[in-house]
């Protein structure tokens, strides 16, 4: 057990870490990825306003139909594509890019190439 808190312990320091660097504001807001088992989420934050601009995830009911699985990196790259559609019809073309803590590997990037493919830019 001390194994899993130290785990989840240095997951929150990350997390931290990247956040303190970070900042999201109306024309440039963070694009936050979390990253569960099952599926993968991200929604665009303005952090001035403390609003979220547009989200999607892989329980999304437009999403959810299409696909098998919600925890691949299709299923990751669908979302990027899906958020970074309803980002450019909000009117945001450049994001602040928020990994939460995560290594930027697999799903986490499949969702980063699937938004920029969308047409954002980080």
């Amino acid at each position: 057990m001390d194994k899993l808190k130290a785990k989840a312990a240095g997951l929150v320091r990350r997390q931290r870490r990247v956040r303190g660097k970070i900042d999201g504001t109306a024309e440039r807001p963070r694009l936050r990825v979390t990253r569960s088992n099952a599926n993968i989420y991200a929604q665009l934050i303005d952090d001035v306003a403390g609003a979220t601009m547009a989200a999607a995830s892989t329980v999304d009911p437009e999403l959810r139909s299409k696909l098998k699985v919600g925890s691949n990196t299709e299923a990751a790259k669908a979302v990027g594509e899906l958020l970074g559609k309803r980002a450019v019809e909000a009117g945001v073309t450049e994001v602040v890019f928020d990994r939460g803590g995560r290594i930027y590997h697999g799903r986490v990037q499949a969702l980063a190439e699937g938004a920029r493919s969308a047409g954002l830019k980080f």
